[in-house]
């Protein structure tokens, strides 16, 4: 369903379509608790409120030392986050509780992170905001996406498998003790990023890419 000016109202996006006009992904998304988000590209202009989202991640959240627990460094690392990568947030009214990016934006094989607010992780919203970066990333041709994740970090191990991440390198053992961290990365050719490319109305067939005769974004339900 749309506003008249063409403005996507659809909240059931697992039952909606879409049309030969929708962006790679639907930025409508609705979580495992029943509550609605947009995701979409960042801005400059939510530089403030991504340091503010993660100036109050709880002790214990970072990854790889990310996102910084000084200010100042924290303020620059989102800063280089949002001049040198293809950013996207999840945001409610209150908001961006999520964010996900690859950089550099020029690499073959660009670093994958994604961040999700404690008071919202367990709801899907990662693995959303994950596919968001998986097809822009696919759609500006890059050869495949890399991170590197803790070891014992299951559930971040988990959701990267859900998304076709392969892991690389294993974390060594040394003196009994296991170091480093592992390595992944996703393969970002046409096949597998398919469903993460299209909208439902073009992968189903009924209407093929770049087809301008498609349905009028207005006239869509």
């Amino acid at each position: 369903m749309t506003d008249a000016d063409g403005t996507c109202t659809y909240w059931a996006p697992e039952e909606c379509e879409g049309t030969a006009h929708c962006p790679p992904r639907c930025p409508r998304f609705v979580d495992a608790a029943g509550e609605a988000w947009v995701v979409r590209p960042a801005t400059a202009a939510d530089r403030a409120a991504l340091v503010e989202m993660y100036d109050d991640f709880a002790p214990g959240e970072q990854a790889q030392g990310l996102p910084p627990r000084h200010r100042p460094r924290l303020e620059e690392w989102v800063d280089d986050c949002l001049e040198d990568g293809c950013n996207f947030v999840v945001t409610g009214e209150d908001g961006p509780v999520g964010h996900a990016l690859y950089t550099p934006t020029d690499a073959a094989e660009p670093e994958f992170a994604v961040f999700v607010h404690q008071d919202y992780q367990g709801r899907g919203i990662g693995t959303e905001v994950s596919k968001h970066v998986l097809a822009a990333a696919a759609v500006a041709d890059r050869d495949a996406l890399t991170l590197v994740v803790e070891p014992t970090n299951r559930a971040a191990r988990h959701v990267y498998d859900e998304l076709g991440f392969e892991t690389e390198s294993e974390a060594s053992f040394e003196g009994g003790r296991r170091m480093g961290a592992v390595r992944m990365r996703r393969p970002l050719d046409a096949g597998s990023t398919a469903l993460f490319r299209h909208p439902p109305v073009v992968r189903n067939g009924a209407v093929e890419v770049g087809d301008r005769s498609g349905p009028d974004p207005a006239a869509s339900d």
